[in-house]
């Protein structure tokens, strides 16, 4: 990943000196400690505190439903239970707290899976914002809540839309999946947004691919691999 990129995604832990080459980061909160944060504060990078909002990693809560991710094994939630969104908003108060300037917003493509949680979502992350504000907010994708996502977010990831990752390896996608994609980021492009694609890649031409149409469509673009592990 070039330290040019206009941010990284980096989910694993330290390697401060590599991230504050980068203007805006998205990072675990779990991972950084305060000071760390400070560090990269005062190196210029703006940091986003990774956030999940329908997705649940933790041990069995009342919140979670029986299925999970078959990717990353997560459990999947219902993301009106009361406790889920106190839960949710909690860990946005704290990461605020821990020193970051703002938060990526992940999973919140519930229309492809449980589509009556929608307006539930929604409002979930209306309440983040209330509660961060004036931090800065980086959705992904979170394309079921357009055009209302847009009045709340400062910014939307489109993930994996030109290069993704499967069994077999990296590879771009089919072409009516391209087209579909393209749809959706002429839609993005009517909205005043920071839009950034984050694609996955192992090769110097499926990289350049992604750069390349991502440009075509008003965005920045971003390359790592399917474990967010580059600097």
């Amino acid at each position: 990943m070039s330290a040019k990129a206009p941010i990284c995604f980096y989910y694993g832990n330290g390697k401060l000196v590599e991230l504050a080459e980068y203007p805006r980061v998205v990072l675990q909160p779990d991972f950084y400690k305060p000071a760390e944060l400070t560090y990269l504060a005062e190196a210029g990078v703006q940091t986003l505190g990774y956030l999940s909002l329908s997705e649940d990693t933790g041990p069995p809560a009342p919140w979670q439903r029986q299925e999970r991710n078959p990717d990353w094994g997560g459990a999947f939630v219902h993301v009106g239970h009361p406790l889920w969104v106190e839960h949710v908003v909690g860990q946005a108060k704290a990461a605020m707290k821990q020193g970051f300037h703002g938060l990526f917003l992940d999973t919140l493509n519930v229309e492809l899976t449980y589509p009556e949680d929608v307006p539930h979502l929604l409002t979930l992350v209306g309440a983040i914002r209330e509660e961060a504000q004036p931090a800065y907010l980086l959705a992904n994708r979170g394309f079921g809540m357009l055009p209302r996502l847009a009045e709340i977010v400062d910014g939307v990831v489109f993930e994996s839309f030109s290069a993704r990752w499967t069994d077999e390896g990296y590879a771009p996608w089919p072409a009516d999946t391209l087209e579909f994609h393209a749809q959706i980021a002429e839609q993005l492009l009517q909205l005043e947004l920071d839009l950034i694609a984050l694609d996955y890649a192992d090769t110097q031409g499926l990289t350049d691919f992604a750069i390349r149409r991502a440009r075509q469509f008003g965005m920045q673009c971003v390359v790592s691999d399917r474990a967010l592990s580059r600097v």
